[in-house]
């Protein structure tokens, strides 16, 4: 934590939560913005069902590669720059789509908005430890998961509308726009936190040993199982948006907002009582209450989609439930994995982004084309991603009994 922390910030908590919560919507919004003009972009470009999913795995394999260095360069040069270069590469690249002509460029530079936009969702979360306490810092990560969880809830509306009224081009003119607007405001707002005294040598020696101790640690690769393969059962139906909403559930693009309106309010509700709980109740039994929702709604959803043929008046719920389970424990889970080297936090925040955003391109580019043709598999595979998790958690639980066991870590 930053030693003069009190003297950086000198608005409200909940105003710096709204500003770390707008650095990380990029990311949502560069997914969710586009997703209702799926079809669109297709006939515009003549591209595949499959040549599409590619714009998606090449944004989220960018997104993944970029995090092993963003965490690294923030903890060497400072959170401040790292941040503002990766808006105004996310700003270029969002015009450089606008302005595509054929999927190969647009696949190009989804790729280098994936290589940027992650800089603002791995220092984001060094910034909220720099400065604050542990229990507060819960509190702090759970409000900017609330703030945040409205850029996805809007993002496919926009979208729809833009892509409805004008082109698919307009959507991604429209993410230029907030690329201009996020670095003009952090430019003017965000602070530097990373005391002088904690920087770290910028050398592949050092950086190597630092990969190399994180890469190494059991319970940091368990930790970042545990609350990075979860999400990949609720964001594999994020993916398939288009053919499980437009197909099975017959909804038109315009109409896909209800999905990721009943998501988000999910993922908002379980940060708010993450955040309530902060300091109140052991991490590892917050954490235990979010596996238990997950693994219960999951097992139900497959149930039911055996049984009966999906239907908007039920299909949608589960997504929801289960999103509520994973944003109860991740704020947790990831200050856990943030304390485990408190002198690599920037760093300790990449490899947990690059362990998630890797099995998310891999969902998107390997695993989502494969079943979103049926909602069974669907289904079973969103189980299969939080037993993943959930397994990584057991183990962890059993070598290490002392993790999360005391609500002292936490305050």
């Amino acid at each position: 934590m930053n030693p003069n922390a009190d003297q950086l910030w000198k608005a409200p908590r909940w105003a710096l939560a709204v500003l770390l919560a707008l650095l990380g919507m990029l990311g949502p919004f560069s997914i969710d913005t586009y997703i209702p003009a799926f079809s669109g972009i297709a006939r515009s470009l003549g591209a595949t069902p499959v040549e599409m999913q590619q714009t998606l795995s090449a944004y989220l394999f960018g997104f993944a590669f970029m995090n092993l260095f963003h965490g690294a360069l923030a903890d060497s040069f400072g959170r401040r720059p790292v941040v503002l270069w990766g808006i105004a590469m996310f700003t270029i690249a969002s015009a450089g789509c606008a302005l595509s002509q054929s999927i190969e460029q647009l696949v190009f530079f989804r790729a280098l908005q994936g290589l940027s936009t992650g800089a603002g969702i791995v220092v984001s979360r060094a910034v909220i430890r720099d400065m604050f306490p542990p229990a507060q810092a819960q509190k702090v990560m759970s409000q900017v998961t609330i703030y945040f969880g409205v850029a996805p809830a809007i993002a496919p509306i926009i979208g729809g509308w833009l892509f409805v009224h004008l082109n698919w081009h307009a959507i991604f003119w429209f993410l230029t726009g907030v690329g201009v607007l996020l670095w003009t405001a952090n430019y003017r707002l965000l602070p530097e936190t990373l005391h002088i005294t904690q920087r770290q040598p910028f050398n592949v020696k050092h950086l190597m040993r630092g990969y190399w101790q994180l890469g190494s640690s059991p319970r940091f690769l368990l930790l970042a199982l545990a609350s990075g393969i979860p999400f990949n059962g609720m964001f594999l139906y994020v993916l398939s948006a288009p053919e499980f909403l437009e197909l099975h559930l017959g909804l038109a693009p315009t109409e896909f907002f209800w999905f990721f309106v009943l998501t988000i309010a999910g993922i908002m509700a379980g940060a708010w009582v993450s955040g309530r709980m902060a300091g109140k109740i052991a991490p590892k039994q917050q954490i235990r209450h979010g596996f238990v929702i997950m693994l219960v709604v999951a097992v139900l959803n497959l149930l039911a989609n055996l049984l009966f043929k999906a239907h908007v008046s039920w299909a949608l719920f589960p997504i929801a439930i289960f999103a509520f389970g994973w944003a109860l424990m991740v704020p947790v889970v990831t200050l856990l994995v943030l304390d485990l080297y408190p002198e690599r936090r920037g760093m300790a925040s990449s490899l947990q982004a690059f362990i998630g955003s890797t099995a998310n391109g891999i969902v998107a580019g390997v695993i989502a084309p494969l079943i979103m043709h049926s909602t069974v598999a669907l289904a079973a595979v969103s189980l299969l991603m939080m037993g993943i998790g959930l397994l990584a958690w057991l183990y962890l639980h059993h070598r290490w009994p002392e993790i999360g066991r005391a609500v002292s870590e936490l305050e």
